[in-house]
């Protein structure tokens, strides 16, 4: 009997990989395989949860892309490699305000929130109960009274992460108010594990706040006697706010099980300044900022610089960063010395040994630093949700923002710098046999974590 439900559970594996054509990073798909061969009786209730990451119909989101742009100089190689990834083509915007503290961060999401008059699409991870979570539902029910079109999508396992703020007054008001993929409900259309990391608030179509913050106390003026944490977010004002509303409705449809939105026809060459959406998840064909990524590293020329809180990269990403270091790019990478996560502080080291070995740079922040943006070059700025880890990369939903402008691909470059000077260089030591056990085992068993 206990053969024959190790078989069952390989078989299942087998054709559901194949019916749904499912792509994973070989460590995944060994210890998937392993799981189920091993402890079937734990490792297929897992698989059948947990197993998939890509929306059986995940699609590209591309907008009427142009089918002839005409040639493009050597540095557009981030818009091509979108475009082919199915992400909608650069669109303009008139202005970007690159937020330099937690205080200015609340300021300007509040002026977004404020500044609605016909709609408000705000979207996040987690709210706080807290006197953030509070003052933001508080300025959202204002509008709503106002006549306003508000619409709150809060990713279900984020909500129970922030204390479970109740939404009653806003869904009192009329507002539309859902959860992305509730925890507490069987699977079905979607999947607890496959969260919804996006924050963003647009305004009219006209106004976007985004970045790495979610909307709790900790990531703008602190809690409870401790710093605020540091990180970036931005807000753009121009035709560039209706990619992040378009994405916004698509994941709005997905989770209330209405019609997915009409496509938007969007201007062949947009006027500079200009950025491109980048959309990252189980909605998307490919995994795009991964993708991005590592194509950047192999066509970086001087300088990579990255700051995120937790770095558990795959393989691929990997290989490209120290390949990059070998060839005499300067590759910085920018970590607070102790994340919130201590399981993904105890396993970056393997990874951080390896980058180090090739020339890489590493510097640990005294501060938490939850910032996630990657410069490279003059090329290319990215901004936005996107963690440096395995499940920012492959299984949450994300939202990063392409910038072309060379001065505010320089505004970044500064902020970040300025993160990388308030740090101290990482010391790669040897591990002990323990450690080097430890380290993979927990890399194999939380590869879905």
């Amino acid at each position: 009997m206990h053969g024959l439900v190790v078989a069952l559970g390989l078989l299942i594996y087998v054709f559901s990989s194949h019916a749904m054509q499912k792509r994973r990073d070989p460590t995944a798909a060994i210890s998937w395989v392993l799981a189920i061969a091993l402890i079937p009786y734990i490792g297929l209730p897992l698989y059948l949860l947990f197993g998939s990451r890509k929306r059986l119909h995940a699609r590209r989101l591309s907008i009427n892309p142009v089918s002839n742009p005409g040639p493009l100089p050597d540095d557009a190689w981030p818009r091509q490699l979108a475009a082919a990834m199915g992400q909608p083509p650069a669109e303009g915007y008139r202005s970007l305000r690159v937020h330099a503290d937690g205080h200015e961060a609340l300021n300007a999401l509040f002026e977004v929130i404020d500044s609605a008059q016909h709609e408000l699409a705000v979207c996040t991870f987690i709210l706080g109960r807290d006197a953030v979570g509070r003052a933001l539902l508080a300025r959202l029910v204002a509008r709503a009274r106002s006549g306003v079109r508000v619409r709150l999508m809060v990713d279900g396992f984020g909500r129970l992460l922030g204390g479970h703020i109740s939404l009653r007054e806003l869904k009192a008001t009329g507002a539309g108010v859902v959860l992305f993929g509730p925890v507490l409900r069987p699977p079905g259309r979607s999947r607890a594990n496959l969260r919804n990391h996006r924050k963003l608030v647009v305004a009219d179509g006209e106004r976007l706040w985004c970045g790495g913050r979610n909307f709790a106390s900790e990531y703008f003026e602190g809690a409870e006697g401790r710093e605020p944490w540091r990180d970036v977010t931005f807000d753009i004002t121009g035709p560039f706010a209706m990619q992040a509303l378009d994405l916004f409705n698509s994941d709005w449809a997905y989770a209330t099980g209405a019609a997915r939105p009409p496509r938007r026809a969007v201007e062949a060459r947009p006027a500079e300044p200009y950025a491109q959406l980048i959309a990252s998840g189980p909605d998307q064909a490919d995994d795009t900022v991964h993708n991005l990524l590592v194509t950047a590293c192999f066509k970086a020329h001087t300088h990579i610089i990255a700051v995120t809180p937790y770095f558990v990269p795959g393989e691929a990403l990997l290989m490209a960063l120290t390949l990059a270091a070998r060839r005499d790019v300067a590759v910085d990478l920018v970590l607070p010395a102790h994340s919130n996560h201590h399981l993904a502080d105890f396993v970056r080291h393997r990874a951080l040994r390896t980058l180090a070995a090739a020339g890489g740079r590493i510097w640990l922040t005294p501060y938490m630093l939850h910032a996630k943006a990657v410069v490279i070059d003059q090329d290319l700025a990215l901004a936005g949700s996107a963690n440096l880890d395995a499940r920012s990369m492959f299984l949450n939903y994300e939202f990063m923002v392409a910038f072309y402008a060379a001065p505010d691909i320089r505004r970044f470059a500064d902020l970040l710098e300025q993160h990388r000077s308030s740090a101290q260089p990482y010391r790669a030591g040897k591990p002990g046999l323990w450690r080097d056990f430890t380290e993979g085992l927990v890399l194999w068993l939380g590869f879905q974590l």
